[in-house]
């Protein structure tokens, strides 16, 4: 059996593998090798770039509602860039017609050309073409309406009753944002080793005695967002479309072509449009040097949540004793957790951030378990919960514990209960669950770092803080500092983001309390023990 240590280490080697192995892919993405016999002036084996001829290009965007198309039939032209430059960028706003098909329920496809000026593009034997749906479908959000006017007001019950019962019917979509790249880099590529992700978008002609590729057309699929969907109603007949281009250099091309299909295998994994749209704005909305500088935050973020959940089960899991322990914080730490967990659940955030909270919870439901000295014996079908007694020195750190909530309740109560009917009155919710869900978070963001305040006042009143999972709360830390980065990147309510802050604010009291009350060797530690206790062990050993 691997001791605890070796097994941090082992868990610490294979992560520093991982980095290792990340940043070699990451560089072989980015770069890529030139032909060698570019460098000689030859032309053989080598693929040239058709832009370096300087062609007098044309941009034309039509509509249809067919994935393919021949020649120009049942298609409308929506945009025509005449003297197209592929290195000036330009964003245009144009209305597109919406067809009676896609009106009910229907796709639309937008066909985006790039051909020589002056000549159709079904006439152009070296133009370039892609195609994307310009709808999709999806749930739409349930309106969200004052529960108490809503009630009292027939006609908005009933709307209220048509929309729930079509909540989980999918409905089009309108993607207003299409975003178009042209690679400019007059790079040569090597025939014999060309890159299979950028490989798909080449399109090749032979002129003379050499190959070129021509214009590499690309569309950012990552910069269709959520928040820009429109509903397509019945009555719709048009809608606005914005078309956006901008050069992208080819380290970057092959980069949003790897994350476009990561995000579409996440997809095909089960995540919803919402889930894979959270880890669209991580790379849309983001600097690319501060892109890898998340990335490796993230690896660390996983690392430290790894550490921190292993070393809080290792410290429960052996502890016998709640002295020096508040339990009330342990409640109210599993109960928070838990109302964290189905107010994020409810708020359909993004998997990246709901499923630590779900872990996180079913280990609070643990400590709880081990706190409370339960244990659960089954009689058939039927439980029976049986609690163990507390020592003298147990009872005395819960004395100091009630103590301190009850000076808590007197401010906490009043607070929780004035919130929930303020926001009864004044905004607007899906349900009474929803309700009741965020009454329950905003008193837990809002108030919930008094309650870490029992552990604090224990700590006081014995002048020691041995008993607490110091290794745990070390990997918290970090990881409290590194959700301060994921705040901003992430999408994430804004209570649950300030939240992130406040954790900052209480560990650093921990560690003021942690420097003014030294180690005391005759105390016992996490484990019931003292370092007294341990060398009369050695010593009777020896």
């Amino acid at each position: 059996m691997l001791s605890r240590s070796s097994f941090t280490s082992l868990v610490v080697g294979v992560f520093a593998v991982y980095v290792v192995h990340t940043c070699w892919v990451m560089y072989g993405i980015v770069y890529t090798r030139p032909c060698p016999a570019a460098a000689d002036g030859a032309a053989g084996g080598c693929v040239w770039p058709y832009l370096a001829r300087r062609p007098k290009l044309q941009l034309s965007v039509y509509t249809t509602t067919r994935s393919s198309i021949g020649a120009e039939s049942n298609i409308d032209l929506v945009l025509n860039v005449e003297d197209f430059d592929v290195e000036s960028k330009f964003e245009r706003t144009v209305n597109v017609s919406v067809p009676k098909k896609t009106r009910n329920n229907g796709t639309l496809y937008a066909f985006v050309f790039l051909h020589h000026a002056g000549i159709l593009p079904w006439h152009d034997g070296k133009q370039v073409h892609v195609v994307s749906p310009l709808t999709t479908y999806m749930v739409p959000k349930p309106e969200e309406i004052n529960l108490l006017t809503g009630e009292s007001a027939t006609q908005k019950q009933i709307e209220a009753e048509k929309q729930t019962n079509a909540l989980d019917e999918p409905v089009s979509h309108w993607r207003s944002r299409l975003t178009l790249n042209v690679m400019v880099e007059d790079f040569v590529f090597d025939g014999s080793s060309l890159p299979a992700d950028v490989h798909r978008y080449m399109k090749m002609v032979q002129l003379g005695k050499t190959v070129h590729y021509l214009p590499i057309l690309f569309i950012d699929q990552l910069s269709n967002r959520v928040k820009d969907l429109m509903v397509i109603n019945r009555s719709t007949t048009e809608l606005p479309l914005t078309v956006s281009y901008d050069k992208i250099s080819l380290g970057k091309l092959r980069f949003w072509i790897h994350m476009q299909d990561a995000v579409y295998s996440l997809q095909q994994f089960g995540f919803s449009e919402k889930d894979a749209d959270e880890v669209k704005g991580i790379f849309v909305d983001t600097n690319l040097y501060f892109l890898a500088l998340t990335f490796f935050v993230a690896a660390f973020h996983l690392l430290f949540d790894f550490l921190a959940f292993k070393n809080d089960i290792s410290f429960w899991k052996k502890k016998r004793s709640m002295i020096g322990m508040s339990t009330k914080a342990v409640l109210w730490r599993c109960f928070s957790t838990v109302v964290i967990f189905l107010f994020l659940l409810d708020e359909q955030t993004s998997l990246l951030v709901l499923i630590p909270a779900g872990i996180g919870a079913v280990i609070e439901l643990w400590k709880v378990k081990k706190a409370l000295k339960m244990t659960i014996r089954w009689q058939g079908l039927r439980p029976r919960f049986q609690f163990g007694a507390y020592n003298d020195s147990e009872k005395k750190t819960e004395e100091y514990d009630a103590q301190a909530m009850k000076y808590l309740s007197y401010l906490l109560y009043p607070l929780c209960i004035g919130g929930a009917g303020y926001s009864l009155l004044n905004v607007k919710y899906k349900s009474w669950y929803s309700w009741l869900i965020n009454s329950f978070v905003n008193g837990v963001y809002a108030f919930g770092f008094l309650f870490m305040l029992p552990q604090l006042f224990v700590n006081y009143k014995m002048k020691s803080v041995a008993h607490l999972p110091w290794k745990a709360f070390t990997y918290k830390a970090f990881n409290t500092f590194i959700d301060d980065i994921f705040a901003f990147i992430i999408t994430m309510p804004t209570s649950h983001r300030l939240a992130c802050f406040r954790d900052d604010v209480v560990f650093l009291v921990y560690l003021y309390q942690r420097w003014l009350y030294p180690v005391d060797k005759s105390r016992v530690n996490e484990y019931g023990e003292s370092y007294e206790e341990k060398s009369k062990k050695k010593s009777h050993r020896e």
